[in-house]
């Protein structure tokens, strides 16, 4: 599905702060796999995420999607195949717009408007039946603007809003972090569920450690720009919160913390 070969990606070059993060990185993602990634901060998770988006390039490098070399497929483009959902709740949404407005803008994604309306009539029951499944009776306020939602209520709009479209890869940023336990649970669950009934290859990156290891087929632990784990299928079923723990705390005396 996915496949970053030879990346290497550095920050703030020709500066006393330069960093080398990527040196020579590969990695793969099979079509319909479900993949967790954790890692302290500054290990590359997010960057990954940036990568496949598009929204960086690597300096050296090739990024491939179903076998189609898309390293200098702008980030707008790919947008037509990879839906992304970001940690902040604010993001990946319209706050000045209605739920309505946000889901027929990206009903519409990469169609020509001409001087018709954004909104089709027609299409607002199908809209209110793809909120009416996250449970939080957004289907009741579809002339609500997006901005007096709660945050776990835009976090399940933004994730309907990433899938409504033949997306073939979804990223998930963190997009539980923002939240409290019992929302971020609800999200999670909805999650899932989409993920599953769409079929869509995931990446999500996250730092709680039990959802890493409770949803997905497979986990990867990253540490400065390298994979460090990589636990799939049954290997990923048997893996227990301590395992995670015990590499954290061995990387963190390596690097004498």
């Amino acid at each position: 599905m996915i496949e970053l070969r030879g990346i290497h990606k550095d920050f703030n070059p020709g500066t006393i702060d330069e960093v080398t993060l990527f040196d020579n990185f590969d990695f793969s993602v099979k079509k319909g796999s479900f993949v967790s990634v954790i890692g302290s901060n500054g290990s590359g998770k997010t960057t990954l995420l940036n990568l496949a988006s598009g929204s960086i390039s690597p300096e050296k490098g090739s990024i491939f999607f179903d076998g189609r070399d898309i390293t200098n497929v702008p980030e707008y483009k790919r947008a037509s195949f990879i839906g992304r959902v970001y940690q902040n709740p604010q993001m990946g949404t319209c706050p000045d717009l209605t739920i309505t407005e946000n889901m027929a803008l990206a009903d519409n994604k990469g169609k020509s408007y001409g001087l018709t309306l954004a909104v089709n009539k027609k299409r607002v029951e199908y809209y209110k039946e793809l909120v009416k499944e996250c449970g939080m009776g957004l289907e009741n306020r579809m002339n609500v603007k997006v901005g007096a939602l709660s945050g776990g209520q835009r976090q399940a709009l933004a994730l309907v809003i990433a899938s409504m479209t033949d997306i073939k890869l979804l990223l998930l940023d963190e997009h539980t972090a923002a939240l409290d336990p019992k929302t971020s649970e609800n999200i999670m669950i909805l999650t899932d569920r989409l993920v599953r009934e769409k079929g869509v290859t995931t990446l999500m990156v996250t730092h709680n450690l039990r959802f890493a290891i409770e949803y997905g087929d497979r986990l990867v632990m990253m540490h400065e720009g390298s994979i460090v784990l990589d636990k799939e299928g049954e290997e990923k079923e048997n893996v227990v919160i301590d395992d995670l723990l015990k590499i954290f705390n061995e990387i963190s005396i390596e690097c004498g913390n």
